[in-house]
Formats: C-alpha cells, structure tokens, sequence
C-alpha cells in the first residue's frame, strides 16, 4: 500500500474519509500520478467525476491530462435539462445521477473518476448516463474499489484501477 493511504480515516463510518489525504500536497499529488498512471497511453477526451468527492480528484485529473472535466451530479441539483438514471446505493437507499443533456458527445472516451467504489451501484448509473449519450468508458480510476459480486462485474467489463482495494466489503446490499 502507498505510504499517502494512511491519511485515510479508516475510524469512520460507513464510510472511509479521504479528505485528510486530499489536504496534503505530496500525497494528492502522488495519489494522481498512481491514478493516471495505467491510462498514460489511453485515448481520453474528458475526465467525468462522480458527485462531490469524485469532483475533487476528476478536476485534479483533468488538469494533469490536459483535457475537459464533466461533472455528474446528484439528482435533482443541475439547473438545465439532464439525463438521469436512479440506483440503490451502499447503504440501500434510492437515489440518482444526472448528466446535462449533450455534455457527452458521441465517441468521446470518458475516464471516470469517484474516490470509492462500495457496491458499484453508483459508477453503473454512471457508465449508463456516459453511453446514453453515446460516450464510451475509457477505464474507471478511485481510490478502492469494494470486492463484492457487483464490483467483479464492473472489473469484468471496464478497464478498472484503485490504488487502494478493499477485500472486507461484501457486506454491501
């Protein structure tokens, strides 16, 4: 495990808090070059971050990579015509994604970025707003991905990479 993981507040629940990581320089710096690191040589047009915390390390992404930064929200915060698509989170309840309605043009290559992957739930809604509109997943980059049926799915079918991996979580719904 990288020596920047410690900063990560494991105490927490039902989450792992990130942030501390995210406030050192040396270690977020060093966390995006393990990110970005196994799409060096990917075609990438847009970096899309997941709401809120995914924002954080897509935007960092999307500056070291020199390309455009898409935001998808939580349901019900953008101002203009979305697309959205509902799931169950890690903790069971229904929530949604949305995406503006044309940020994502047909063919573009699309790193997606959240800080944790718990049940898959959320990066699926995800992925699906990025192909409705005709977009193609590049890979999926996060800190941890939970090992749990879901999660092996999304490895099975995208390119994945967590520089941190989680194999006590098949507690997840």
């Amino acid at each position: 495990m990288s020596d920047y993981l410690r900063l990560i507040d494991t105490t927490t629940r039902p989450r792992c808090d990130v942030t501390p990581l995210f406030a050192d320089y040396e270690a977020f710096s060093a966390l995006m070059d393990d990110l970005i690191a196994p799409f060096a040589q990917t075609e990438i047009d847009c970096v899309a971050g997941i709401d809120a915390l995914g924002f954080i390390i897509g935007a960092a992404m999307a500056m070291r990579l020199k390309t455009g930064l898409v935001t998808i929200r939580k349901g019900g915060k953008l101002p203009a015509q979305a697309d959205a698509i509902d799931f169950v989170d890690y903790t069971g309840q229904t929530k949604s994604l949305e995406l503006r309605t044309g940020t994502v043009k047909p063919g573009m290559q699309v790193l997606l970025v959240d800080e944790w992957i718990e049940t898959g739930a959320q990066v699926a809604a995800a992925i699906g707003l990025i192909e409705q509109q005709g977009g193609t997943v590049a890979g999926i980059a996060t800190i941890n991905i939970d090992d749990n049926a879901r999660t092996r799915t999304l490895r099975a079918k995208y390119r994945c990479h967590a520089v941190w991996r989680n194999s006590n979580a098949d507690s997840y719904p």
